[in-house]
């Protein structure tokens, strides 16, 4: 790196909102790429897999936002390519996705029943705590 080479992923040039999710509306305004790019850069950087919603929208996490801001930087101001970006993210650690990293798999303990009734009950006991709380 040269005098004038900047260091890659400058995280105080930008500011994410304090939320849990963000839909990809909300990603494009705070990171300035337009939807359309945001879903080709999830088929091309693996590592970006925002949830998807019962209603099929994405949901992108602070982690994801970060990601995104990541990679325009790479992109359109390191003037890295797409091969190139990816090489460089998986370098720092950005291999797998993040979706994988974050979210422990499901395991249901062996029981007798289906899985239906174990969600059934699952919810029931919900209620319950619901319910406790909100005496509380």
């Amino acid at each position: 790196m040269g005098p004038s080479a900047k260091p890659v992923l400058a995280k105080t040039r930008y500011s994410i909102p304090d939320k849990l999710y963000f839909k990809i509306g909300e990603v494009a305004e705070i990171t300035g790429v337009k939807p359309y790019v945001l879903r080709y850069w999830e088929s091309e950087f693996k590592m970006v897999s925002p949830s998807k919603s019962r209603s099929r929208q994405r949901l992108y996490r602070k982690s994801d936002v970060e990601l995104i801001f990541s990679i325009k930087e790479l992109l359109y101001e390191e003037r890295y390519t797409i091969n190139g970006a990816r090489k460089k993210l998986k370098e720092m650690g950005f291999g797998k996705s993040i979706s994988q990293a974050v979210q422990p798999e499901l395991q249901f303990p062996e029981a007798k029943g289906d899985a239906r009734s174990l969600l059934d009950e699952a919810i029931q006991d919900l209620k319950e705590i619901k319910k406790l709380l909100q005496k509380g």
